[in-house]
């Protein structure tokens, strides 16, 4: 009998980078395959994770610490596709602690995020693969923490966690993502471009993962949910809107236009604001 939830703690607290993979894998066809779930009093307790399972290295440093490299030079390309691993690293993370965090959620939430955990851990192989290409490895740069604050921001409730996570955070992916593979394709890095379009391409099915699971929740609250959503992200100060926004790639993910134009409106405030 399959226990999601105890296979998420194990591989969400691995800090070993290629047996978290390994885990992950093994874990994720486990979930994928199960026909029969463990009785809720058979699974973990849930524990507030402050640091999950990762190496020694990376040094993590505040975001402004972290320097910017022209993209003309192979340490510059690295440094950029070290950024991207990171986050794929922490999306690991984040999607063993959506399925470990919360309890009592339809069995179809966690094969869904198990299968979204799975995605990230090969976008990670293959641009670990990209980065040894180029005499590097995960950890060589420095990189920041922000990912898993939202985490701890959002870790008392699935709903916020769905809204703040894969609908604010992985979405900015999809925004800025082509403008990363325009400025590859610049330089004639194309081995890099083709890792990113397979992580932008499977990234949307992430994104409208937490879309659907989050207009579910507003479902089981009877809360309207774009404006639920709305209020979060103004709500949040981590979660500020910004532009350019990928619309199509969006409205793929589940965002509905009303989100849309008012999360454009916010980001054109804020972009005023902030005199950007």
């Amino acid at each position: 009998m399959t226990n999601p939830r105890a296979l998420a703690q194990a591989c969400l607290l691995e800090s070993i980078v290629w047996d978290k993979l390994a885990q992950t894998q093994i874990a994720g066809h486990a979930i994928a395959a199960a026909e029969h779930w463990c009785d809720e009093p058979n699974n973990p307790p849930v524990h507030r994770v402050p640091i999950p399972g990762r190496p020694e290295r990376p040094e993590l440093v505040a975001p402004n610490q972290l320097t910017q490299r022209k993209l003309n030079s192979i340490d510059g390309r690295a440094a950029l596709i070290h950024a991207v691993a990171h986050i794929e690293f922490n999306a690991i993370n984040l999607a063993w602690d959506a399925v470990y965090r919360f309890p009592g959620m339809p069995a179809a939430y966690y094969r869904d995020w198990a299968s979204v955990a799975v995605d990230e851990a090969r976008h990670f192989a293959l641009l670990a693969e990209r980065l040894a290409q180029l005499g590097y490895a995960y950890g060589d740069f420095p990189a920041h923490n922000g990912l898993w604050q939202m985490a701890l921001v959002t870790d008392h409730d699935p709903l916020i966690r769905m809204a703040l996570v894969p609908r604010v955070l992985e979405a900015r992916g999809l925004d800025v993502t082509p403008g990363m593979i325009d400025r590859l394709l610049k330089v004639g890095d194309t081995q890099t471009v083709a890792v990113l379009q397979v992580i932008l391409a499977e990234e949307v099915r992430h994104v409208e993962i937490g879309s659907r699971w989050f207009a579910y929740l507003c479902r089981t609250r009877n809360l309207p949910a774009a404006e639920t959503f709305l209020e979060l992200v103004r709500s949040h100060p981590a979660a500020r809107p910004r532009l350019p926004m990928n619309q199509v790639a969006r409205l793929a993910a589940g965002f509905d236009a009303i989100e849309l134009h008012a999360l454009q409106q916010l980001a054109q405030a804020n972009a005023i604001f902030s005199g950007t």
